[in-house]
């Protein structure tokens, strides 16, 4: 049987495949609530196929969301309106997940097709917040640095957001410490310049993700897993880097963490980043074999002999896409027919599934 097609169980929860829809912001939120855009964008592609269905990054505080048309999950009225969506999610017989997000100094920006850079508060934008007053680029805000009670209010709106989620019916919840956003920034030592417990050593610097991990896993049910996306690397010289990654991966294990979601970069525009189809597979690969923790792997991850040969060689436990899926939801229902893999059809759909396959 196919690797790609075999169900990955963590803890009480078991994903019919290894194929998961990787966190992807759409920008069509208004004031964090979802709407038809995110229930046909999210149910297309568990009708096509996907195991494990994440939703965007949710902001857990408005001030956290990245642009001011993103998901968020820090009032029940956002829960309320993902939850319908949730239940067609589970219909397609997919596991659905959320991404809990604080976008820290990277948030307030704009869409992408509606420019760059920072949003003036005239047109709807907020000054960031931050582990240090450092923009993430000279011509960005400067953002507002946490003090401590901003710190614990961050810890609180973590939890608060899990429990909304948690209502919703999700049944993954992933933690956002990638990208360059604020759990990110808290760890490398090129946007943390802090002098207290939350910045300098690692030990230091790592102390507000394990706090939030910790405090999350203290009140998910014991079946429920929780995962913490993380960028290996920052490509940039004296940025965090994947000796630190496989570290912090040990001590999310002993928290409680059940997978590592291992991307890259984000965190600087001086990232130099060495691009190429699976170019991030090996940083999953080092974290897996050295943590003794499960591992996701993502980044131009397109055809599915790459991904199957991804499992089989152990790399990683599950495989993550991203804009492949955006441009063939129904690349999971393909891929099997690829690998020679049974799966079911959406009925509506099962006389297409004869039809001519990519050659991959």
């Amino acid at each position: 049987m196919s690797h790609l097609f075999q169900p990955l169980t963590l803890r009480g929860v078991t994903l019919p495949n290894r194929i998961a829809v990787s966190p992807m912001c759409q920008y069509q939120a208004k004031e964090g609530v979802p709407n038809d855009w995110h229930q046909v964008h999210l149910g297309g592609l568990a009708q096509g196929g996907a195991g494990l269905v994440f939703t965007e990054a949710a902001a857990v505080l408005p001030e956290g969301r990245i642009s001011p048309e993103d998901l968020g999950l820090w009032n029940m009225a956002q829960a309320e309106a993902l939850a319908p969506i949730v239940h067609f999610i589970k219909s397609q017989g997919a596991v659905p997940g959320i991404q809990l997000a604080h976008a820290g100094r990277k948030a307030s920006t704009f869409s992408p097709w509606r420019g760059s850079g920072s949003v003036p508060p005239y047109a709807g934008g907020w000054t960031p917040v931050a582990p240090s007053a450092l923009p993430f680029d000279p011509v960005w805000t400067v953002p507002t640095a946490l003090d401590e009670p901003g710190i614990i209010a961050v810890i609180d709106a973590f939890m608060d957001a899990a429990r909304r989620a948690l209502a919703a019916g999700f049944q993954v919840i992933e933690v956002h410490a990638a990208h360059g956003y604020l759990l990110h920034q808290f760890l490398s030592p090129l946007s943390n310049h802090r002098t207290d417990a939350y910045g300098g050593s690692f030990e230091n610097r790592t102390r507000l993700v394990r706090e939030v991990v910790g405090a999350l896993r203290s009140i998910l049910p014991e079946e429920l897993p929780l995962f913490v996306r993380i960028s290996a690397t920052d490509w940039v010289e004296g940025g965090w880097n994947l000796e630190e990654s496989v570290a912090l991966a040990k001590e999310l294990r002993a928290l409680g963490a059940d997978l590592v979601d291992t991307s890259s970069g984000g965190l600087s525009p001086l990232q130099k980043i060495v691009l190429g189809p699976g170019y991030q597979v090996p940083f999953a690969a080092r974290i897996r074999a050295e943590a003794d923790i499960a591992t996701g792997a993502v980044g131009l991850i397109t055809e599915a002999n790459q991904a199957e040969q991804i499992l089989a060689v152990g790399s990683a436990d599950l495989v993550l896409l991203a804009r492949e899926l955006l441009r063939n939801p129904r690349w999971p229902l393909q891929a099997a027919q690829v690998l020679g893999a049974e799966v079911p059809w959406p009925a509506s759909y099962a006389r297409a599934a004869k039809g001519p396959v990519p050659v991959r």
